[in-house]
């Protein structure tokens, strides 16, 4: 060591100055997940002893499923949990074929079924297998925040669509089709029911859509992670308006696993194999007990229902009470357990307001800033995803606020 200079030493510190800068260039234009943000500052307010009703975070309250649970307790009294193909089981890939065919008529081979690390890699390996950097995805705004982050961490360029009262907070395919005209688009980024807004898409809407896509040779991308949470209505896939849309889905919403990280791929049959490679050098494979649990989720539908019946009391009790106090404002949802609310008579910072409702109020709410950069300091998104006493409580709270504060 006596002969390696203290110049050469620095050349492999992790400190080291030039690569710093490198490093923070390039993650700087990765914006915060501020829903989580919210979260970390809930937490400290807790530890502190303080109180918080977490409307934040779109994750179900309930435990997973008895039925899941005890599928995995079985499988890990076996001992070994190894890795598997990377596409995943071949029980579980013909057991989400089985849901295409008695949810929506739909068939779809199990060959074109990859089982994910959750949702958000099968987002990472279907934006990898599809674009290359520069390529142009129109997306909502508001929207998954999560969308337009890994866009620029993988050099892509995302194309907002504003939604609002005009076009009934849903993509359509005339949009798309302005856009494309304007500029050339690669791909669409759907959502249905959507997140932040609960807006399920009409039959006749997402066809239109899918239709436009296909006759343009854009590519669709629809995320249905929020299927199976609907409340009047029925949501609808993309692949029964267009065989080779891309779908991502997800057991982490409906069937209460978000721990689990496991999710799905349905992909047009050329993409299969060039996912699966990309698949094992990312991943491996999925985990083999969050397989083994998820194939058991097809039998859990007693519990999910009960669960889902729970959510549409809180989305009830929200729709009465919130407007008695003045938060009565936003697009209708009719899906997921969000409701997307506009608080611009209250404040014209979403962010601010946040920060004011949890250090005030006791409630954690997430910012619309998070899913629309440009007309988002408008609206907060609440989750009702918890107990029908916690929507009690965070009313009471609001509405304390908002008499105090305005």
């Amino acid at each position: 060591m006596s002969d390696i200079k203290a110049s050469d030493i620095r050349l492999f510190d992790s400190r080291n100055p030039a690569r710093q800068r490198r490093a923070a260039e390039r993650l700087s234009h990765v914006s915060p997940f501020l829903a989580m943000d919210v979260l970390s500052a809930a937490k400290s307010i807790e530890r502190a002893g303080g109180s918080v009703i977490h409307m934040e975070l779109g994750e179900p309250s309930s435990p997973t499923p008895r039925v899941i649970r005890e599928a995995a307790q079985r499988a890990l009294e076996i001992g070994k949990i190894s890795y598997t193909e990377a596409l995943g089981r071949d029980s579980l890939r013909e057991r989400i074929s089985r849901y295409y065919r008695d949810i929506h008529n739909v068939h779809v081979h199990p060959a074109r079924i990859v089982i994910t690390t959750g949702s958000s890699a099968g987002f990472v390996l279907s934006f990898l297998a599809l674009f290359e950097p520069g390529a142009r995805i129109a997306v909502s705004a508001p929207g998954y925040p999560a969308y337009r982050n890994i866009f620029t961490a993988l050099g892509l360029e995302a194309v907002p669509v504003p939604l609002d009262d005009s076009n009934g907070w849903m993509l359509t395919g005339a949009a798309i089709a302005r856009l494309h005209a304007q500029k050339p688009l690669d791909g669409v980024l759907a959502m249905s029911p959507a997140n932040p807004s609960g807006v399920t898409m009409e039959r006749a809407t997402l066809a239109a859509l899918a239709q436009n896509c296909r006759s343009l040779g854009i590519w669709l991308i629809s995320d249905e992670i929020y299927h199976g949470l609907t409340y009047g209505m029925q949501a609808e896939t993309a692949l029964a308006f267009d065989d080779e849309a891309i779908i991502v889905n997800s057991f982490s919403k409906y069937y209460c696993m978000t721990g689990w990280r496991i999710g799905w791929l349905v992909l047009p049959e050329e993409l299969v194999r060039g996912v699966e490679r990309l698949a094992q050098n990312l991943y491996i494979s999925p985990p083999l007990l969050s397989q083994i649990a998820a194939e058991a989720a097809f039998d859990a539908t007693d519990e999910l229902e009960v669960i889902k019946a729970g959510y549409a009391a809180n989305r009830d009790l929200l729709l009465n009470e919130l407007p008695k106090i003045g938060l009565g404002r936003g697009p209708i949802a009719n899906g997921a357990f969000y409701l997307y609310i506009d608080v611009s008579h209250l404040s014209d910072n979403s962010l601010t307001l946040s920060q004011n409702l949890l250090n005030k109020a006791g409630v954690a709410v997430t910012p619309g800033l998070d899913f629309d950069p440009e007309n988002g300091a408008a609206y907060i998104r609440l989750s009702y995803a918890g107990s029908l006493t916690d929507c009690r409580e965070a009313v009471t709270r609001l509405h304390g606020f908002i008499t105090a504060n305005h």
